[in-house]
C-alpha cells in the first residue's frame, strides 16, 4: 500500500504499477485530487485499529508512506501499526528546504505571533487552510493561497484568497509578490521543487521568510529521499 497525496507518491505508483500491485490511499481532504495510476482508495482508516484491520483484510505486505511531510498523524500511526504487525514499512520523505536566511518557527501559531511582533504588514500565507485560524488576529493584510476554499470563520479580517494548485514557476511567483507588495512569506518547510519558486522569488525581492519546521518523524523508521530509492526498496522487499 502506498500512502499518497504527493507528487512523489504519484511518481512511485507510476514506477511500480506495471510490475507490482499497488493500492494508493488518499486522505480525501482535497476535492478532485490529482490521482495516481492504479488502484486508489480515498478516506481515513478510523485510527490505528482501522488501519490494522484494513492491512490484514487486504493482505498488505509492505507500506510506503509518501504523504506530505506535515502529515504527522498518519505517519506516526502507520509506523506503529506496521511495527506491531510485522509489515515492511518505508517513509519516502523529500528533502527539506535549507533554512538559511529564513526565520524558523515550530508551529503556525508561533509564525502568527512572529508576524505580529515583527510588524509585518503584507503577508503571503501558504501554510494551508487547516492552519488559517492561527492568523485571524492582528491587523496585517494576507494574501492566502490554498487549494480549496476555506471557511470564512477562519479568515483574517483583511485578506485575499487565491485558489491554486502547483507546480509554481519563478516568474509568476516574482510577479505575485511584487504586485501585492508582500513583505513576508509564511510557509511550511515542505521541500521539493513544486513550490520552491516562491522562496527564490522572495530572496530576490528581499521579502522575509517565516518557515514552519517539519514535525519529527517517529524514531527508527527507514527513510529514503527519492522515488528511485523507494522503488528499489519495494522491489527488494517484494521481489
Amino acid at each position: 500500500m502506498l500512502l499518497g497525496g504527493t507528487a512523489e507518491a504519484r511518481a512511485l505508483a507510476a514506477a511500480l504499477h506495471t510490475e507490482i500491485p499497488v493500492i494508493s490511499s488518499l486522505a480525501g481532504r482535497v476535492p478532485d485530487p490529482a490521482l495516481p495510476v492504479g488502484a486508489v482508495r480515498i478516506g481515513g482508516f478510523g485510527g490505528p485499529a482501522g488501519l490494522r484491520r484494513w492491512l490484514a483484510d487486504h493482505r498488505i505486505e509492505a507500506v510506503v508512506d509518501a504523504t506530505h511531510p506535515f502529515a504527522a498523524t498518519i505517519t506516526a500511526t502507520a509506523a506503529a501499526v506496521c511495527a506491531q504487525m510485522g509489515v515492511a514499512h518505508l517513509v519516502l520523505a523529500r528533502p527539506a528546504w535549507p533554512v538559511e536566511g529564513a526565520l524558523p518557527v515550530e508551529s503556525t501559531a508561533e509564525a502568527a505571533d512572529l508576524v505580529a511582533r515583527r510588524g509585518f504588514r503584507r503577508v503571503f500565507l501558504t501554510t494551508g487552510r487547516s492552519s488559517l485560524a492561527a492568523f485571524t488576529g492582528g491587523t496585517a493584510w494576507y494574501l492566502i493561497r490554498v487549494v480549496t476554499a476555506p471557511e470564512p470563520t477562519v479568515l483574517p479580517a483583511r485578506h485575499r484568497v487565491v485558489l491554486s494548485r502547483g507546480p509554481y514557476h519563478y516568474d509568476d511567483e516574482h510577479r505575485l509578490l511584487r504586485e501585492h507588495r508582500v513583505d513576508v512569506l509564511v510557509t511550511k518547510n515542505s521541500g521539493g521543487t513544486m513550490t520552491r519558486a516562491k522562496l527564490d522569488a522572495a530572496a530576490d525581492l528581499g521579502v522575509a521568510v517565516v518557515m514552519v519546521q517539519r514535525p519529527a518523524r517517529p524514531a527508527g523508521v527507514h527513510t529514503v529521499a527519492d522515488v528511485g530509492a523507494a522503488a528499489d526498496w519495494v522491489g527488494a522487499v517484494l521481489g
